[in-house]
């Protein structure tokens, strides 16, 4: 009985070290947060999501076009939801400068660092209706303003005069900074080459205008469109 004792006690220790010397499970790795992840091109425009996805989307938005401002109400729940949020997909933005105004908008959209991108995209297109309002009744005088012949007295007066300050100071901008922004002269003039090679090289006429996987993608320019493409390379 003795000798059974201590062959109980010394499996039961066996047991103990054994256990001890095991190394506990690694915690799972972070969930990582694809919807908060955005980069700034070499060709100024922006992408958010997985920069590996398998299935990359890039829209070309001019910022004056009321049909990006529907695709964007439409398609951005269920872009960052089923899209980008799972890792499958990424969308790159790119501004296509249609005129002054435009070029005024996308200006102040690159306002700050990548992270703030896509939210100023947002606001702009979100409240288009609004800001464009004023254009109907232009006085002369701001029409004068609006052709300056220096470039930050031009961009400077198409904000002041549709508010785009106001829209910017509500994402948390100072005036010196929008100010700053939209005298990036060297920003504009190569939005505008870049609007000239995606004209050229991806067959861009109008907007929105999508590219998937590299391929532009002809006769699509609304999310409803654009959804069964997207779900056939995600399946």
């Amino acid at each position: 009985m003795k000798t059974f004792g201590l062959l109980l006690a010394a499996l039961c220790g066996a047991m103990l070290l054994t256990a001890a010397s095991k190394p506990a499970p690694k915690p799972a790795p972070p969930k990582a947060n694809w919807a908060g992840m955005v980069t700034r091109t070499p060709i100024d425009s922006h992408i958010v999501g997985n920069p590996n996805a398998p299935v990359k989307l890039v829209e070309y938005i001019s910022y004056t076009c009321p049909h990006c401002a529907h695709f964007e109400q439409e398609s951005d729940a269920q872009l960052r939801i089923g899209f980008i949020a799972t890792g499958k997909g990424s969308i790159e933005v790119r501004s296509y400068v249609r005129d002054g105004i435009d070029l005024t908008v996308a200006l102040l959209t690159h306002c700050g660092p990548p992270s703030k991108f896509f939210a100023n995209h947002s606001t702009f297109l979100r409240h288009q209706t609004t800001w464009m309002a004023p254009i109907a009744s232009l006085t002369d005088g701001q029409k004068a303003r609006w052709s300056s012949p220096d470039f930050a007295t031009r961009t400077r007066a198409i904000a002041g005069d549709l508010g785009l300050y106001a829209l910017m100071e509500a994402r948390g901008y100072g005036r010196p900074e929008v100010d700053r922004c939209l005298a990036d002269k060297a920003l504009a003039e190569r939005l505008a080459q870049h609007t000239k090679e995606a004209t050229e090289k991806d067959f861009v006429s109008g907007t929105p205008s999508f590219l998937l996987n590299g391929v532009p993608l002809s006769g699509t320019y609304s999310w409803d469109a654009l959804k069964p493409q997207i779900e056939a390379r995600l399946r």
